[in-house]
């Protein structure tokens, strides 16, 4: 949500931002604020006047009593009641207006940084750089899931028995390389001077309405029936939320934080052979990380934040590259995001296996997370990425490190977590 006085001062700032993200149909939004704006702050001006000559007449009248002028001051008192029932109109009124302003504020959608690329929708985004050599083996790869169920690592068939299309049973050694990935990069988090935290599963519809678009909200979030509770589609919700209606002391930003969790999602792919199996499921985990600091930083944090994706993923020798999205493909709370995408040597192309993110300060507008400096009170900027999110990531891990013989290799950081192991093979 950007800063009304923003809209006040540079409307056309805000309806060059609509244009260049390809929402035309919002442009009467812009118009409507404004003038529900007027009106808003002519309430408050007509009730503080009100309250003003309330304040003077109740003094007249406590003078009109001492010098036993019942008559003139009964006749003030009657005013004073008058106004006193507009004043109460007022404060309906306003509380009414504000409501209407607030509503179409949150689908107004946050400037674009003045980088970002643009274009109408994904296939538009624009490659930034690749990391490590693409290559293509000799030998055929098998589709992931052949590859999964070869080794007996995977049944998705007994997960539709328990729970329907979209979930996933992993089991031996495909389980625990889940579990691998999951501990290898938390510590890679914590040594690069993280917090590591768990957070809560579930959130309260406040929170979401914080740090998310009501598009993404309907798209996403389960509802638990009867409970206002939603599961997290993303540990940032639960991270980023945790300081609602909070002050946070300049001193202690910036707050790096990085979190581990399930993630539950509604969407599941219906596009063909690539999107089945493990790309897109309803349950999943993800080692997220999450950065709160100060406004001016905030383009700095991005690209380290993107750079330890990149690294990390380098760690287990994957290819990947950077690939930035342009304006009709950001969310509407994003001022700027790149996706980190890993090399699919089977399908020989890129895949998106994670995100980063600079928010700004929509969320923390959103959900009146403050700082306050020498200079008074302000809005820190959010920003959240991707570390690892199995099981996507392991489609890029299993298909990199496929051997011709059938088996997967196991990259040396995470023979540790796979007590030593140096391949998985068929049981």
């Amino acid at each position: 949500m950007i800063d009304i006085k923003l809209l006040r001062n540079q409307p056309d700032l805000v309806r060059e931002n609509l244009k260049k993200k390809f929402q035309e149909a919002k442009l009467p939004l812009v118009d409507e604020v404004l003038e529900l704006d007027i009106n808003y702050r002519a309430a408050l001006t007509e009730a503080e006047t009100l309250k003003s000559q309330r304040n003077a007449l109740s003094k007249e009248i406590g003078k009109l009593m001492g010098q036993g002028k019942r008559d003139e001051a009964e006749a003030i008192k009657v005013k004073v009641q008058q106004e006193a029932d507009r004043l109460a109109e007022l404060d309906v009124e306003a509380k009414r207006l504000a409501e209407e302003i607030r509503v179409r504020m949150m689908v107004i959608p946050n400037i674009i940084d003045d980088s970002v690329p643009i274009g109408r929708d994904d296939s538009e985004n624009v490659e930034v750089e690749r990391f490590g050599e693409a290559l293509v083996p000799d030998f055929e790869i098998p589709y992931h899931m052949d590859i999964v169920e070869a080794l007996d690592g995977a049944s998705m068939d007994t997960a539709r028995r328990t729970s329907g299309n979209g979930f996933w049973f992993l089991k031996g050694d495909m389980a625990r390389l889940h579990s691998a990935i999951m501990s290898y990069a938390r510590d890679f988090m914590i040594d690069k001077g993280f917090t590591y935290c768990i957070p809560p599963y579930m959130i309260r519809a406040n929170v979401v309405e914080g740090v998310m678009s009501f598009t993404e909200r309907d798209n996403m979030m389960y509802k638990v029936d009867g409970e206002d509770l939603y599961l997290i589609g993303t540990s940032e919700h639960s991270m980023i939320g945790q300081y609602i209606d909070s002050i946070i002391r300049p001193e202690e930003l910036p707050l790096t934080l990085t979190s581990s969790s399930p993630c539950f999602r509604k969407e599941v792919g219906a596009h063909g052979i690539e999107e089945r199996g493990l790309y897109r499921v309803h349950q999943f985990e993800k080692q997220e990380m999450i950065v709160i600091c100060e406004p001016a930083e905030s383009m700095d944090w991005f690209h380290k934040m993107a750079d330890i994706t990149v690294e990390f993923f380098r760690t287990l020798d994957i290819p990947v590259r950077k690939l930035e999205c342009c304006s009709g493909d950001l969310a509407d709370l994003k001022v700027k995001s790149v996706d980190v995408e890993a090399w699919s040597p089977r399908q020989q192309k890129f895949f998106e296996v994670g995100s980063c993110s600079n928010l700004g300060d929509a969320q923390s507008r959103r959900l009146s997370i403050r700082a306050k400096g020498s200079d008074g009170t302000y809005f820190p900027h959010t920003l959240n990425n991707t570390v690892v999110a199995p099981p996507r990531m392991l489609i890029a891990f299993l298909e990199n490190n496929y051997q011709e013989d059938g088996t997967v290799l196991i990259p040396a950081v995470l023979q540790p977590y796979m007590g030593n192991k140096t391949r998985i093979v068929k049981p």
